[in-house]
């Protein structure tokens, strides 16, 4: 937005801004984080805080980055007040598991390391910050963030890590846990729990899953075709012998991959399916449901633990939803997601949480081309949370006034 439409929004923003940075004990932090957030939504093609600070009329580098990079303000709550406003304005239909890359010039802002880095589509020197997004197919705001720390910054005595500010409680943790993570901060903010959903980097690990399940949590998460699993009417048996020692029941027949388990179902099974309304015309697919059960060490381990043991362990695995989209002229399906919920579940349902993630491109897009995600120069643990929070805050303005533009964005 140029100057002009930003000013004519400030009323709304400044009142928008009292809210959801309420717990920041200063007014005039509180009044530097509205000043940030419209440097934010203005036009310029680099939203880092010396050219914001001399776009905007009031602006003032020192302030902005005394406020962003050293003011101790707790990002927490902020993101709580957010995550709530945004909830009850949109009624999300699922919470969205994403990642980004932000690349970076090197190695001493704080997690940058050479991994690889999706903004790129390459291995690079970036920062990984992994997002929680409450999503319908109308809007999506991100909820809560974390900043994936590789294994190479975990070592206490890492200067970088004092440079940087790193607490010391923080340590490498595999990113589908940093999500689980923020999975449970959410709901112990009071937010309703919601479908998860996530692509196949996250849909892949039994782990997250498991964990999914174990808080009562449903799921549609993507995965790749070669995940074997039986048939979901697939049933264990002890072996027929004699003798000493356990006879664990096992399934007797090979696991085969999800992508053999559809050809064998065919083309006979498929159903059609309409799910939304696209920008070209309805969006329509042919998609096989059936229900398997995963197979592996991962699997197996699991239904162990909430059986309690080998003794009390009927060795049934449990059952999942298997969806797969099997174009017109395709060999085979292109895409396979896993779901908690029934294969009776109505398949416009099922399709429609499998697809919802096209949104996030949407988040990013505004996140990261309008809004500077990946702009800000500081290299602090305290800065780059201050600044992703602001940037959320940023993109929940613009987009409740979508939602609701002749409407007030405040309480």
């Amino acid at each position: 937005m140029d100057l002009a439409a930003v000013e004519e929004l400030r009323e709304d923003l400044d009142a928008f801004c009292a809210e959801v940075f309420a717990s920041i004990p200063r007014k005039d932090s509180r009044a530097w984080g509205s000043c940030y957030l419209r440097g934010l939504m203005l036009d310029g093609r680099r939203k880092s805080i010396q050219p914001m600070a001399e776009r905007l009329p009031d602006g003032n580098m020192q302030a902005l980055q005394q406020f962003v990079g050293q003011s101790p303000w707790e990002h927490t709550p902020v993101q709580r007040r957010l995550a709530t406003k945004v909830s009850e304005a949109i009624t999300p239909d699922a919470w969205v598991i994403d990642d980004s890359g932000l690349p970076k010039a090197g190695t001493e802002s704080v997690g940058a390391a050479h991994q690889w880095c999706g903004a790129l589509g390459k291995q690079a020197v970036c920062q990984s910050a992994v997002s929680l997004h409450a999503v319908t197919d109308a809007a999506s705001v991100p909820l809560n963030w974390r900043l994936y720390l590789p294994q190479d910054w975990a070592d206490a005595a890492d200067e970088r890590r004092v440079k940087t500010g790193v607490p010391d409680r923080v340590g490498h943790r595999e990113k589908w846990r940093l999500a689980l993570d923020m999975v449970d901060e959410a709901r112990s903010w009071g937010l309703a729990d919601r479908v998860v959903v996530a692509d196949a980097g996250y849909g892949q690990i039994h782990g997250l899953r498991h964990g999914l399940a174990e808080r009562g949590l449903d799921y549609v998460v993507a995965v790749r075709g070669d995940l074997n699993a039986h048939p979901g009417g697939a049933v264990p048996r002890a072996p027929d012998r004699s003798g000493p020692g356990p006879r664990l029941p096992r399934y007797r027949t090979p696991a085969r991959s999800l992508k053999d388990l559809a050809l064998e179902q065919g083309r006979a099974a498929l159903r059609r399916c309409t799910w939304r309304q696209g920008s070209r015309g309805a969006m329509r697919g042919r998609f096989l449901v059936m229900d398997v059960r995963l197979a592996g060490k991962s699997a197996r381990q699991a239904a162990l633990d909430r059986a309690g043991g080998r003794s009390t362990w009927d060795g049934v695995l449990p059952v999942e939803t298997l969806i797969a989209e099997w174009p017109p002229h395709g060999e085979a399906p292109t895409d396979y997601w896993l779901s908690s919920l029934s294969a009776g579940t109505v398949l416009r349902q099922l399709v429609r949480l499998a697809k919802i993630r096209w949104r996030i491109e949407h988040d990013y897009r505004e996140l990261k081309h309008g809004l500077g995600l990946d702009h800000y120069e500081g290299r602090t643990w305290r800065g780059w949370h201050h600044h992703v929070t602001l940037v959320s805050a940023a993109q929940a303005f613009l987009t409740l006034r979508r939602l609701d533009p002749k409407g007030s964005t405040s309480v």
